[in-house]
């Protein structure tokens, strides 16, 4: 009995985890996250630029992206750097990084975005 418990435990853990991370990239503007954070590692005012997006939404979409296991951040002053994880937590999660690396290459809205980034200048717009 413990091992039928522990197993549909196990099963029902994995299940949650494969829904969280289909949640996740269920909305284009977290697609969008992700594809820019392929290409630099991005504090939330830059995203916020980025993607013409007010603050708490862009926070909001992180921490969904990071329940999971997409992203993480780490701290380095008063800067929240946020990254692509290796999908360590999750095999779904690694699993989907690592195609996503190959789509949405040639979209252009993408390619667009992809291509801004270099403009926006984290000192000014974190300062408006």
């Amino acid at each position: 009995i413990a091992l039928y418990f522990f197993l549909a435990l196990s099963m029902e853990s994995r299940l949650k985890d494969f829904i969280r991370v289909m949640t996740a990239l269920s909305d284009p503007n977290r697609v969008k996250i992700l594809k820019m954070l392929q290409n630099t590692v991005m504090c939330v005012c830059e995203i916020k630029e980025a993607l013409g997006l007010a603050q708490p939404t862009v926070s909001r979409h992180l921490k969904v992206l990071e329940n999971a296991s997409l992203v993480g951040y780490k701290k380095d002053g008063l800067w929240a750097n946020y990254h692509l994880t290796g999908g360590d937590n999750s095999p779904y999660a690694a699993n989907l990084l690592g195609n996503l690396r190959h789509w949405l290459q040639d979209d252009p809205e993408i390619e667009e975005l992809v291509d801004r980034l270099p403009t926006i200048n984290r000192e000014e717009v974190c300062k408006k």
